[in-house]
């Protein structure tokens, strides 16, 4: 949160005593805030100014003023006189409160008369630093910036930082305005608001399902109440694992609701086919649970197992989607138990005979005679496709060569760009700029920025804050209400196109991630970083490499912090002519930080604070290096030795900074992306360039959030491999098999097309989230081949069927759960894929894969995987038969050998 103290009749200095005595110190006392920080800070200070000329004129050097100050104004203990029968506190003066009391501090004395530091120049009541400047929408203002402590509630902090403030209010001068710039919580609150509308539209559409499918409102409740006992369940078990409901969260949450039906409604389907046969429903309910209860703990564990090594995956990602995978794998679990326990109870107490036999007639028959339309066309295509089962191959193998290809090709990305209603900028100018210039800077630029009728409040600073030299100002914006304005990436451009205008500065603005990964602040948000032990050779090639990314079309944006032309003096001392007249180097350069360095020299306290005194050279005596012959210096023999006797000046440019990163001098260049270009894309160009134009010598890193996504991108690919064989190992252990994992995981190519063409038509890259959603795909796809497979092994060993006619059979009987399931999955994962509400464009791609993905793999795979399940069977029977054969002829061969007989025996002996 931050807030922003202004008033038009207060001075700044006023502002920031009650900023920091008043208001801060008691937000801190809030719980969960770790640190209240104050930017544009004003605090109180005296400031003696000096005139080195009646410094020279008085014969005194700059150091007896520091020395003078520092020793008039003390605040020791004094003690106690303690008599026999009372006790006197000793208090002593020796603590000056203000620049009046410093005034007449004397200093020396010449010909008997003392010289005072008023003498000497200016004692002004002032600010410790003059530096900095912060206004909000051209008013001088203090901001407050409140820290939360880390993994407490957000929302929770907030509102208590609210009804804290609430209460300062009324204590607060009238004339003093607080505005609150900016508060994360209200962004937060909003998208966990539109997560939690998604999920009861979710719960509807689901309902939805089960009912057009069913078409029993009896059988509808019943698989319906596996949703709300598995999210409480599910949310008990948050809770005992701290966890809060966030956005990941609610987001796991609501992909669950499309999954935590699927057990239920496969047993309740099951469980009606058998009442549908003329059973009792208590015996159809036995019969059907124990036929069905197989397969849906395959498909619960087989489930709950994809999410099992984003559990162990490190970095920013594995911390992103722990508690993702945590909270939508104890759904399943939970859905799975209340399936295998509640479901049946329930459909053998409440389902009826007559209800189930009357969802077929009356004005359902109409429905009724679709779905058997459709079940009749499926099963005749099945009877094709079985009749050419090498075109189904061969389909099947293309499928897997264009899932690598479309991987190959489509844009890779790191996180969606998230619509917060918050921008920061930063205000470059040419290096060596003065304060009050770059003010102006800031100022005009600011003006453009408020006058954009999609901008709400306009912070600008300069100095006072981290990162940053001499030459940068930075912008802080609070965008209007989202339904009055467009995207924030929209918002952007605009921006941009018209700060472009100002003359002598470059305006940068970037969109704050939802996540902070760290790395060096830049002006825009990817940064690539070089090294090099050679400062001169690493300098040359930053600048050769920004030049050159200048030209690369992905980017733009392209910032660097190597700033080496810094207009310097050079101060070279004579120490041979220094030492004949009793100057040491420190001493030179003790008087040139008293002189030039805004030197503390001595402290003011009070009973609430602590002030400054500060040490300086009048303003006029600083504009110039020529004003710095005038300094004077208090040798050792008691003489007053010019600075410009013992040193010489040059002028010259160096660098303002050295930055340094593992020990070694780096220099960090920043970029953006260009509209619809892939952050991966940009990478791999600067990449390209970066190895095409770079010596040996200096070496390059990724660093912040480019380092983040890099690593990613080889993590999540790790994680799909080791997905797959933590499915195959338990499926191979469900079913005592190395064959029937392969027949159930067979149809994961086509999810993975129909995911990356849907991201790809939609226009998103495949960034992390698309990443989650493309791994939830290999566990809900594989459910639809379990429910064939299951059934088909059982027909094979129970009724004697060939493994053609038992899967077609299969695929017949369980045509209708699937489609239920597959449906239900579909309208979960729906509105995630419309992308509605605050945050939605983040979650967007994750919907839109498992939308895409299960589409169009529910519809191949009811095809390729009776294929699948035949080829795989005739194979494994010629191994088998070729194995028989084997030990046959090796038990023929064995029979044939003579056997020795006794003599023979006693012969070997």
């Amino acid at each position: 949160m931050m807030y922003s103290l202004n008033s038009d009749h207060l001075s700044r200095v006023e502002l920031n005593e009650f900023a920091e005595t008043f208001i801060a110190q008691r937000l801190s006392t809030v719980t969960g805030v770790a640190q209240v920080q104050v930017y544009g800070s004003a605090k109180y200070a005296v400031r003696v100014q000096l005139d080195p000329g009646a410094l020279a004129q008085r014969g005194i050097g700059i150091d007896e003023v520091q020395q003078a100050i520092a020793q008039g104004n003390s605040n020791l203990p004094a003690g106690v006189l303690m008599g026999p029968n009372q006790s006197f506190t000793l208090q002593a003066s020796g603590q000056l409160r203000n620049a009046a009391a410093f005034r007449q501090l004397v200093v020396a004395y010449r010909n008997g008369a003392p010289v005072r530091l008023g003498d000497l120049g200016n004692v002004l009541d002032d600010v410790q630093n003059t530096r900095v400047m912060s206004e909000l929408n051209g008013r001088a203002n203090i901001a407050l910036a409140v820290i939360r402590q880390p993994g407490v509630n957000t929302v929770q902090v907030a509102e208590g930082v609210d009804r804290m403030m609430e209460l300062l209010k009324p204590q607060l001068p009238q004339s003093v305005n607080v505005e609150t710039i900016f508060d994360r919580s209200v962004s937060i609150k909003h998208s966990v608001d539109d997560v939690k509308r998604t999920l009861l539209l979710t719960l509807g559409l689901v309902v939805m399902v089960i009912f057009l499918f069913l078409r029993n409102v009896r059988a509808t409740i019943i698989p319906s109440l596996a949703l709300p006992f598995s999210l409480i369940g599910t949310c008990s078990v948050m809770w005992m694992l701290g966890y809060s409901l966030d956005n990941l969260s609610l987001m796991a949450l609501t992909l669950a609701v499309g999954f935590v039906v699927d057990d239920a409604i496969v047993m309740l389907e099951n469980i009606v086919r058998h009442i549908e046969k003329g059973k009792k429903p208590l015996q159809a309910a036995l019969d059907g649970s124990r036929e069905i209860s197989f397969t849906i703990l395959s498909m619960t564990l087989s489930l709950v197992a994809v999410f099992i090594p984003l559990l162990f995956m490190p970095g920013l990602v594995g911390r992103l989607f722990r508690e993702f995978a945590v909270t939508i794998g104890v759904a399943i679990l939970v859905s799975g138990f209340v399936s295998l326990t509640l479901t049946p109870m329930l459909c053998a107490r409440f389902l009826r005979a007559d209800d189930v036999h009357a969802h077929n007639e009356g004005r359902w028959r109409s429905v009724e005679r679709l779905y058997q339309r459709t079940e009749s066309g499926y099963m005749r295509s099945l009877g094709w496709v079985m009749n050419h089962r090498r075109i189904a191959i061969v389909f099947g193998a293309l499928m897997l060569v264009l899932t690598v290809g479309l991987f190959l090709y489509i844009p890779k990305g790191f996180l969606p760009s998230e619509d917060t209603g918050r921008l920061s900028g930063s205000i470059e100018g040419p290096e060596g700029i003065g304060f009050e210039a770059m003010s102006a800077k800031v100022r005009e630029v600011a003006l453009l920025v408020q006058n954009d009728p999609n901008v709400k409040f306009v912070l600008g600073s300069v100095g006072g804050g981290p990162g940053g030299g001499g030459n940068s100002g930075r912008l802080q914006l609070t965008l209007k209400d989202r339904s009055q304005r467009p995207h924030v990436d929209d918002v952007i451009r605009l921006l941009t196109r018209a700060t472009s205008k100002v003359p002598g500065v470059q305006v940068f603005f970037r969109n704050n991630p939802p996540i902070n990964i760290g790395g060096r602040r830049g002006n825009s948000s990817y940064q690539i970083s070089l090294q090099a032990t050679d400062i001169a050779l690493l300098y040359t090639s930053a600048r050769t490499l920004e030049a050159r990314m200048r030209e690369l079309p992905e980017i733009e944006g392209i910032s660097s912090d190597l700033q080496v032309g810094n207009p310097q003096v050079g101060i070279e001392i004579d120490r041979e002519r220094a030492s004949a007249l009793g100057v040491t180097a420190t001493q030179i350069e003790q008087a040139l930080y008293n002189a030039y360095g805004s030197r503390q020299v001595s402290t003011i306290y009070t009973q609430t604070n602590q002030y400054w005194v500060v040490l300086e050279l009048a303003p006029q005596f600083q504009r110039d290096p020529a004003a710095l012959s005038q300094l004077f210096i208090r040798s050792n023999t008691g003489n007053l030795i010019a600075l410009g006797a013992v040193a010489r000046f040059t002028r010259g440019v160096g660098p303002q900074s050295i930055q340094h990163s593992g020990q070694l001098p780096s220099v960090s260049i920043s970029f953006n992306t260009r509209p619809n270009v892939a952050l991966g894309t940009a990478v791999d160009a600067v990449q390209r360039e970066a190895r095409a134009v770079l010596p040996l010598d200096v070496s390059t890193a990724l660093s912040g959030d480019t380092q983040a996504f890099a690593q990613a991108q080889s993590g999540l690919l790790a994680l799909l491999f080791v997905a797959l064989f933590v499915i195959y190992v338990v499926l191979g252990i469900l079913y005592e098999s190395f064959v029937h994992p392969l027949t159930i995981l067979s149809g994961l190519p086509f999810a993975a097309v129909g995911a990356l063409l849907t991201l790809l038509v939609f226009g998103k890259d495949l960034s992390v989230y698309a990443y989650v959603g493309i791994i939830m795909l290999i566990g809900l796809v594989k459910k639809n081949a379990i429910m064939m497979i299951d059934f088909a092994i059982e027909a094979e060993r129970a009724h004697q069927m060939s493994p053609r006619d038992a899967i077609i059979e299969a695929a017949r009987v369980r045509f209708r759960p699937i489609t239920m399931t597959t449906m239900a999955a579909l309208m979960g994962t729906l509105p995630i894929a419309i992308g509605y509400g605050a945050g939605g464009e983040s979650r967007q791609p994750l919907g839109l894969a498992v939308v895409g993905g299960l589409a169009f793999s529910q519809l191949i795979t009811l095809y390729v995987t009776p294929v699948v399940y035949t080829y795989l069977d005739e194979i494994t029977a010629r191994l088998r038969s070729r194995k028989s054969r084997t030990a046959e002829s090796t038990r023929r061969e064995g029979s044939s050998t003579p056997v020795p007989t006794l003599g023979d025996q006693q012969q070997y002996t």
